[in-house]
């Protein structure tokens, strides 16, 4: 890329704005598939089509996969799908996986590289490189439950607990209550509901999403030297709408530089792309189905991420996902209740403590 183009992708950062964010989700979908299109152009020039799509099989990767290729085969550049295999997956998303990428192949008349990893680790005792399973996670620092933000307040708030620094922290502050904002009014951030958890009878904890999905993409992606392309929406949380303010949906200039083209569509953009353009999606979800009101949903899962997660989930409605879990994939649901001892997940405990349903 050339300086002039540096200073003009630099530059447009100033628009990053809530209020710029609001008008792009207004936008129709027609034109948001041609911005996705452009930030994806750019950023498969800029790095001179070194670059792969972390491809979950969800929904939101799936669309963006098909917006990719067609990219890709327009600018002669390989398209590559990498695939985390956590274990976490349901069988359905990881059938679709393989059979999306035959689809995009025939679909578009071009060759793709499907990498398919797993999360791993070295074994010091054993000088042997092993797989990671989410058994071991939990073991190792603790339960996924509420939100990303709460369980690691949890597990800093007992790490400072052990530096005998507890109340400097800015984790017992928030437990407690104690964060002002400028003026002295209380702090949006405080989460006195969530102090129970401090006190729970087993180990909480936010790094399973690393540990299981971003450590062996990063170590793909340093071994390659290829740059990511991720399917995320600002719209799924207030971290991702931060993160669109603070670099648009091409971070040239982060850390380790990524591309979230679809950051400013939202749930009902991907199923009427889906819809539009007949795409095949992982059967898990179910039919699309559309209320008197006009919005499209699922009448499976609304989400398909790992399928023991708890985060998020003391906020569905009922069914919520470890009732659905019960009922459509029985095997997987007593595997995660199982007793911790008797060589289960555990999950009875740990959603009894914090109230949800199963």
């Amino acid at each position: 890329m050339e300086d002039n183009e540096k200073l003009v992708l630099i530059n447009d950062r100033q628009n990053h704005t809530r209020q710029k964010l609001t008008e792009l989700q207004a936008l129709p979908l027609d034109r948001k598939v041609q911005l996705t299109q452009t930030r994806l152009i750019e950023w498969y020039n800029t790095w001179e089509g070194k670059c792969y799509l972390a491809f979950s099989g969800g929904k939101d990767s799936t669309v963006l996969a098909d917006i990719a290729a067609q990219v890709c085969k327009i600018h002669c550049y390989e398209l590559i799908l990498y695939f985390s295999d956590t274990g976490l997956e349901f069988p359905e998303i990881r059938k679709h996986v393989k059979d999306f990428k035959k689809y995009l192949e025939n679909k578009y008349e071009i060759s793709i590289k499907l990498i398919i990893d797993y999360p791993k680790e070295y074994n010091k005792n054993t000088g042997k490189t092993e797989r990671v399973t989410f058994r071991k996670v939990i073991e190792k620092y603790g339960y996924p439950v509420i939100s990303k933000e709460v369980a690691k307040r949890v597990s800093e708030y007992h790490n400072a607990e052990r530096k005998g620094t507890l109340e400097d922290s800015s984790a017992y502050k928030e437990f407690n209550g104690l964060l002002t904002k400028k003026d002295g009014s209380k702090s949006a951030y405080n989460k006195e509901k969530y102090k129970y958890l401090v006190d729970a009878p087993f180990k909480i904890s936010h790094r399973c999403c690393h540990i299981m999905k971003k450590n062996p993409s990063r170590q793909f992606a340093k071994e390659t030297g290829l740059k990511k392309i991720v399917g995320t929406m600002a719209c799924e949380s207030r971290a991702r709408q931060n993160v669109w303010i603070l670099n648009g949906c091409n971070a040239f200039n982060a850390d380790e530089p990524h591309s979230a083209p679809i950051s400013f569509w939202t749930e009902q953009d991907i199923i009427e792309y889906i819809l539009k353009n007949d795409i095949p999606y992982a059967s898990v979800y179910g039919e699309i189905v559309q209320n008197e009101n006009g919005k499209y949903s699922f009448t499976g899962y609304q989400r398909t991420g790992c399928a023991y997660c708890a985060f998020g989930c003391h906020l569905e409605k009922e069914p919520n996902r470890f009732q659905q879990l019960k009922e459509t994939h029985p095997k997987l649901y007593e595997y995660c209740m199982r007793p911790w001892d008797k060589g289960g997940l555990g999950m009875n405990d740990v959603l009894d403590y914090i109230g949800v349903k199963h």
